[in-house]
């Protein structure tokens, strides 16, 4: 008989659970800080206290750093908390494994280059942190939040992510391998 404890090592959750974890996520983010779930700005926000490091402070001169504020706050720390989360469950539920980077479908299209599949990853998360500054928001903040709260611009941004994930796995898969 499974335990609570148990789903803890589970390697897959049911998506109907986490659905409403997030929701509840969701909806705590916005009684706590008045603010969405959202990680891009993160990102923005660490790419201009890196430059602030390098050039001595001149990052929080630009336009869009001063209405970003180049600080570390809880969206930043719920990336790290991602991350730490995702390792973690990884380890506890026993899906973690060293030295496997590439996955089957990828080596079967690709070849098993554990170095071309990151380079691959880098580049697209590259392009994926582009798109979601330009578009005002990543998949949480746009997704999630922003859906949520039946923004029209939400709902058209992840019907896109949706059809360029499509597009993107399509031609990746069907027309380079």
């Amino acid at each position: 008989m499974d335990t609570i404890a148990s789903i803890f090592t589970d390697t897959y959750w049911s998506p109907y659970i986490v659905g409403i974890g997030i929701g509840v996520l969701s909806w705590l983010s916005f009684l706590i800080s008045g603010k969405p779930i959202a990680t891009s700005t993160s990102f923005a926000q660490t790419g201009g206290i890196i430059e602030n490091f390098i050039t001595g402070g001149k990052a929080d001169e630009r336009p869009y750093y001063k209405k970003i504020k180049l600080k570390i706050n809880w969206q930043w720390m719920l990336v790290v908390g991602v991350v730490l989360g995702s390792f973690l469950s990884a380890i506890i539920s026993g899906d973690f494994k060293v030295g496997v980077w590439v996955p089957s479908l990828w080596a079967s299209a690709f070849g098993d280059s554990a170095v071309l599949r990151v380079l691959v990853a880098l580049a697209g998360g590259v392009i994926l942190g582009f798109g979601a500054r330009f578009a005002g928001g990543c998949t949480s903040g746009h997704g999630i939040s922003g859906t949520l709260q039946l923004a029209v611009s939400s709902w058209v941004s992840a019907i896109f992510f949706f059809v360029g994930g499509i597009i993107t796995a399509h031609f990746i898969y069907l027309v380079i391998a």
